[in-house]
């Protein structure tokens, strides 16, 4: 009993308002929040780069859609169970799932296709919006909450979360309360795209052209690594009972990571050598 009155309360309900067939959903209001904050970050970025900061907001034309399309492709593919017996399913996005490794993806093709017609460098435009993007994702994960979904494993923690019975993962069923995972995750994303601003102003002598976003997929995947130790929610499975996504996540850290080192790696000789 004195744990279940520490543990954070889930919501009663993932609908925020309802008008007969109308309703609005905390998950996409979050999405929709995160989106509009992250705007406003990489119109900042844009402008203390040299840009009009109204490209940001430009860009949503072909950044949101096509990342919309690919995060949501992304979770069907990797979680196709879910939607073997129910092929509708993977088009009722308002119920959640939306993978963000499939979102990065999708966005950075619509950027491309932006910066093209605009004659930008792709690059420098997702340095400008890798910590808008960030922290979109640090809203975003919000909507989980309210959702009652990505949480972990049971837990006796203080900051546990309660999840209704009709929301716990077979064989879970006796458990109240879980790890919030979706917090840990947002609490991470959050730190990251303060570290990238830092990184972004401390080293904008040395850094090149996508170095910022190189750094904010290999410190998200970092710390989607770690959540994803705890997560039980399903996902695609790499062999027996490996977690795909634990998989990708250390496969995007660790390259990107070496990606970053070689880059400068070369620079670092160079300069060494014209000192001697």
């Amino acid at each position: 009993m004195f744990h279940a009155l520490l543990s954070l309360p889930s919501p009663p309900s993932p609908v925020m308002f309802e008008a007969g067939p109308l309703a609005l959903r905390y998950y996409g209001l979050f999405i929709a929040l995160g989106i509009a904050v992250g705007t406003w970050l990489t119109s900042r970025e844009l402008a203390r780069r040299g840009y009009d900061g109204a490209l940001a907001v430009d860009s949503l034309f072909f950044v949101v859609p096509t990342g919309f399309i690919g995060a949501r492709i992304y979770h069907v593919i990797t979680d196709w169970e879910l939607y073997s017996g129910d092929y509708a399913g993977a088009f009722r996005v308002w119920e959640g799932g939306l993978g963000i490794y499939g979102a990065v993806a999708g966005g950075l093709l619509g950027l491309l296709l932006f910066c093209y017609l605009r004659g930008m460098s792709t690059l420098t435009f997702a340095d400008a919006a890798a910590p808008g993007l960030i922290l979109a994702q640090a809203i975003g994960r919000w909507g989980n909450y309210f959702n009652q979904e990505l949480f972990g494993r049971p837990s006796e923690l203080p900051w546990a979360i309660r999840i209704a019975p009709e929301n716990r993962p077979a064989g879970f069923g006796d458990a109240e309360a879980f790890h919030p995972t979706f917090l840990y995750e947002s609490i991470w994303n959050l730190l990251v795209a303060l570290a990238l601003l830092y990184i972004a102003r401390r080293f904008a002598s040395r850094l090149k052209a996508g170095d910022v976003l190189l750094i904010y997929v290999s410190l998200y995947s970092v710390g989607r690594f770690i959540v994803e130790t705890l997560r039980i929610d399903p996902a695609f499975i790499i062999g027996e009972s490996f977690r795909g996504n634990l998989f990708v996540s250390s496969i995007l850290a660790l390259t990107f990571a070496l990606l970053l080192f070689v880059r400068h790696a070369g620079t670092s000789g160079r300069k060494r050598a014209g000192t001697e």
